[in-house]
C-alpha cells in the first residue's frame, strides 16, 4: 500500500489513490440495482440516520466517497452511494449524457428506496447532477452540498494536465475496467462524458434563481477545472445559498484532505438535516 503521509491522513498528490483508490467500504446494509430508463443503476447504503446521498464525480464511481461514508455514519446518517449511469456498475444506453437523465436516476433510487427527502452531496459532475435535482424536485432535497462544479460553460478553466490530474485519471482507467459491464469501452465512455461537460449544463441567473433549497457552494483553493469566481457567481445567484473556501486543497480535496473536508460537509448537514430536531419540526423520512 502506497504512504505518503503520518498523522492526519493527507494524500495531496493523490499518490495513495493511485496506487490503491478510496479506502474500501464495509458491508452495506443495501445495495443493488434500479431498473430505470434504460439503464441499470447501481446504489448502496450504509448506517440508518437521515439519508444523505453521495454523488461523485465524472469518470469516477462511488467507491471515490470511501473516506466520507465512515465519517458520515459515525456522525448518525445513512449514507446512500449511487453509481451515476454509464460509471461503476451502472449501465447506460446509447442515448448522450444528460445531467438531467442523471438526475432522473437520482430521484428512481431515491423512489426505490422509499426516501421521501435527503440531502445531496456533489462532487464536480455529481454536484450539477444534485443542483439540477434540487431545482426540479425541491420538495424531495433537503440541501445542497455543490462541491467543485461550474453550472454554465464559462466556469470552466482551460485544461492543463498536471501530476495529480494524471493520477486521478490513471485510478479512473483502472476501476473502470474491473467494474464496468463494458470494461473495453473506457476510451468511448471519457469522449461522451466529455461531450456533456463541454456542452452542459448552461444555466442563466434567471435559472439559478429559481433554486429554492438551502445550498452550499464549496470551492478548494487550488481547484484544476473550476474557476473561483464562478463559484462566487453562483453563491450569489442562489437564492440564500454560502460560499465556503476550502484552502490548501485542489478538485480532489475529498481524497486529498479528507478530515478537513468532512468536516465542511458535517457542518452543514447539521444546518439542512440536523440529527437533533427543534421540537416539533418536521423532518425528513429516512430508508
Amino acid at each position: 500500500m502506497a504512504v505518503e503521509s503520518k498523522g492526519p491522513f493527507r494524500d495531496d498528490n493523490l499518490i495513495v489513490f493511485e496506487a490503491d483508490g478510496a479506502p474500501e467500504l464495509a458491508a452495506a446494509e443495501k445495495s443493488g440495482f434500479v431498473e430505470h430508463d434504460n439503464a441499470r443503476i447501481w446504489y448502496s447504503t450504509y448506517g440508518s440516520g437521515l439519508p444523505v446521498i453521495l454523488l461523485h464525480g465524472g469518470l469516477g464511481h462511488s467507491g471515490n466517497w470511501g473516506h466520507q461514508v465512515p465519517a458520515l455514519v459515525a456522525a448518525g446518517y445513512s449514507a446512500v452511494l449511487i453509481d451515476s449511469r454509464g460509471h461503476g456498475r451502472s449501465t447506460r444506453d446509447s442515448r448522450p449524457y444528460s445531467y438531467e437523465l442523471m438526475a432522473s436516476d437520482v430521484l428512481a433510487v431515491m423512489d426505490a428506496l422509499r426516501l421521501e427527502k435527503a440531502a445531496l452531496l456533489g462532487w464536480s459532475d455529481g454536484a450539477c447532477t444534485a443542483l439540477i435535482l434540487a431545482r426540479q424536485t425541491p420538495s424531495r432535497v433537503a440541501g445542497v452540498f455543490f462541491f467543485a462544479c461550474n453550472m454554465d460553460p464559462s466556469g470552466v478553466k482551460p485544461f492543463e494536465s498536471t501530476p495529480v490530474v494524471d493520477r486521478c485519471f490513471s485510478r479512473h482507467t483502472k476501476d473502470y475496467i474491473a467494474l464496468s459491464a463494458t470494461p473495453g469501452q473506457f476510451r468511448e465512455f471519457v469522449e461522451a462524458v466529455s461531450l456533456m461537460q463541454r456542452t452542459q449544463p448552461d444555466f442563466t441567473p434567471a435559472d439559478l434563481a429559481t433554486i429554492a433549497v438551502p445550498v452550499a457552494i464549496v470551492q478548494s483553493e487550488h481547484d484544476e477545472f473550476i474557476r473561483r469566481e464562478h463559484a462566487e457567481y453562483l453563491a450569489q445567484n442562489i437564492p440564500g445559498a454560502e460560499f465556503l473556501s476550502l484552502p490548501g486543497v485542489s478538485h480532489f480535496a475529498p481524497l486529498q484532505r479528507p478530515m478537513e473536508f468532512n468536516r465542511t460537509v458535517l457542518g452543514f448537514l447539521d444546518k439542512v438535516l440536523p440529527l437533533n430536531p427543534i421540537p416539533g419540526l418536521s423532518q425528513p423520512a429516512g430508508n
